[in-house]
């Protein structure tokens, strides 16, 4: 049976090398080994992204709830949270406790595009 190997998300960028830079320098993505004008490839862990920049789309963050596009369960929410906030991430509010069993907090990247981050919350 056809089993699937590996998956990128896909985001529409206002500017390529701005989205490129926050991703690396504030989320800690590093760049992928592929090069294509206008896309940029990035890769934290086992999460696969591609930028593509779309000057003329319609931006993100005026798509309202259609701007979330991915939530990632990583080990250390708490960590990573502070890690990101201290490099100026965007963050819409610190982790907190869900009622589903996950700790979790949200980030807006510069295009408004949204990302929830979140860890199972350990139980005694």
């Amino acid at each position: 049976m056809p089993k699937i190997v590996r998956a990128r998300s896909v985001l529409a960028v206002q500017d390529l090398a701005r989205s490129t830079r926050y991703y690396r320098e504030v989320l800690g993505f590093t760049e992928d080994d592929i090069q294509s004008p206008g896309w940029s490839f990035l890769s934290r862990d086992g999460f696969h992204l591609m930028l593509g920049e779309c000057r003329d789309e319609v931006p993100a963050e005026e798509t309202g709830n259609h701007s979330w596009f991915v939530h990632l369960l990583i080990d250390g929410v708490d960590t990573y949270y502070e890690e990101i906030v201290a490099r100026g991430a965007e963050v819409m509010g610190p982790p907190s406790n869900r009622a589903y069993g996950l700790r979790e907090f949200i980030i807006r990247t510069p295009d408004g595009h949204r990302l929830v981050v979140g860890e199972p919350i350990a139980t005694p």
